[in-house]
């Protein structure tokens, strides 16, 4: 298939575009909706802006849209439109999302979809088990924390990059606090810096960590491709 890509700028959106190639479907563009806020239900918020790196590492054209409120049926229309804009540019059939185990956004999407005469193409569904993370890293994947809001998530783990090491950690606080240890539930946002589908890695010149005893970000300000690492 023809695909567009839902991307955040974290794990789960850029491993779906990767498993949609490994599968032999082309990603013709990212789609990006910047929320104005956390508070969104269906919209990653944090460090949003810095999808465009990653499309240009991948080389792809993104869409990237502002929405100005976390209202449902306003962010509806805004995925909505940027999915008909993919469509005029570049012929899509599908949408690629990196949903795993949520249903309120699987049916969102499926409805959108099913609106537009397009295939939802969610490759992640299967992973719902603690091996996820080391499929990620396995790949090649380099992600980190930019943000946490679960018992058991500190502030120790805002910018950190997960690495094989912190693995055996995270099931051991994911079994003691009871967070979903793939963070599917919002426990905590990434922000891929690395990964085979890149053709420079994204370099961090300059963040800010707010953390307020539970809640915190890992806010990226300064970043830039480094044409020097390949």
């Amino acid at each position: 298939m023809k695909l567009a890509a839902l991307s955040s700028g974290g794990k789960d959106s850029i491993y779906a575009i990767y498993n949609a190639q490994k599968n032999g479907h082309n990603t013709e563009c990212l789609l990006t909706i910047s929320p104005p806020s956390a508070e969104s239900l269906l919209l990653h918020y944090q460090n949003t802006i810095l999808t465009k790196l990653q499309s240009l590492s991948m080389n792809k054209p993104h869409i990237y849209k502002i929405s100005t409120s976390n209202n449902i049926d306003h962010e509806i229309q805004m995925i909505k439109n940027a999915i008909l804009d993919a469509i005029v540019k570049f012929d899509i059939d599908g949408l690629v999302h990196g949903c795993i185990s949520s249903k309120f956004q699987i049916n969102k999407l499926h409805k959108i979809c099913n609106e537009l005469n397009l295939k939802l193409y969610t490759p992640l569904q299967h992973y719902v088990n603690k091996n996820y993370l080391t499929n990620l890293i396995e790949d090649k994947f380099h992600f980190i924390v930019v943000a946490v809001s679960a018992d058991g998530l500190n502030k120790k783990w805002l910018g950190k990059k997960i690495v094989t090491d912190d693995l055996s950690i995270l099931n051991n606080l994911s079994d003691k606090y009871g967070f979903n240890i793939n963070f599917d539930g919002g426990e905590a946002e990434t922000f891929v810096t690395d990964c085979p589908l890149f053709k420079h890695p994204i370099k961090i010149n300059r963040a800010k960590t707010m953390w307020d005893g539970y809640r915190g970000i890992f806010d990226i300000q300064e970043a830039e491709l480094d044409y020097n690492a390949r």
